[in-house]
């Protein structure tokens, strides 16, 4: 399956109708793989009718409670946002967005692509999770794009892409997925506890701005056990286990 390391990721959608018409836009270009996490109403009769026969997707969808539980084993998680942030992101435009997912699911990575609220999108901490930004160009004097019609525009870019291979010689590189990297944040805020770099009753925006750092930042497997590695011995050093 050409997709089958790829998953659609909505986040907290309002109206069980976008569940439905998204699915139905996914099986139209090949893509299965449907996570919904915390939807408002699902199952429901109404996204089972806007599937227009894409049933099965809505059968088969992972529903959790957190975004963290849909992308605990992906090693790349990219967000499409239909506005600029204030915080520089490393950022692709739709067909870019394609060929990097293309490259990672050819090198057997898991994939997440998130969508968030229809009225207000991702927040800023689940663009903390992402490695990069994706966004769809629209008519600035009307920019609104519905859930699905995104979804649409994704896939579509997908498909098109599909028959393009990797760089001749590229190695596959495996990358530190969700929960690795959940892990390592969590090393990382006791380690700079123990070296009394932070404050646990003040502590700011440090970590928020860390996460962000790293999350810009796709760390290889290797890279990460390296990390873990530094902060292990730096808590030793200072006589922490």
């Amino acid at each position: 399956m050409p997709f089958s390391k790829i998953r659609i990721v909505l986040i907290e959608t309002s109206h069980p109708g976008n569940i439905g018409a998204a699915a139905r836009a996914m099986k139209n270009m090949g893509l299965s793989r449907l996570s919904l996490v915390q939807p408002r109403q699902f199952p429901s009769a109404e996204a089972t009718s806007r599937a227009s026969g894409a049933d099965d997707l809505l059968a088969n969808a992972v529903v959790t409670d957190t975004l963290e539980e849909a992308i605990a084993d992906c090693s790349l998680v990219i967000g499409a946002s239909a506005r600029l942030r204030s915080l520089s992101w490393p950022q692709l435009d739709v067909r870019e967005c394609a060929a990097e997912v293309l490259r990672g699911s050819e090198g057997g990575e898991e994939i997440a692509i998130l969508f968030g609220r229809e009225h207000s999108g991702l927040t800023n901490e689940e663009l903390e999770r992402c490695q990069y930004l994706m966004h769809i160009p629209t008519n600035p004097e009307y920019s609104s794009l519905n859930l699905a019609q995104a979804v649409q525009v994704m896939a579509y870019e997908l498909r098109v892409g599909l028959g393009k291979k990797t760089e001749a010689g590229e190695e596959e590189t495996e990358y530190a997925t969700g929960a690795d990297l959940e892990g390592f944040f969590e090393h990382l805020e006791q380690t700079l506890v123990d070296i009394d770099f932070l404050d646990p009753d003040n502590p700011r925006q440090v970590m928020r701005r860390l996460k962000r750092l790293f999350s810009r930042t796709r760390i290889e497997k290797v890279e990460h056990n390296i990390l873990r590695g530094i902060l292990t011995a730096a808590q030793k050093a200072v006589g922490k286990k």
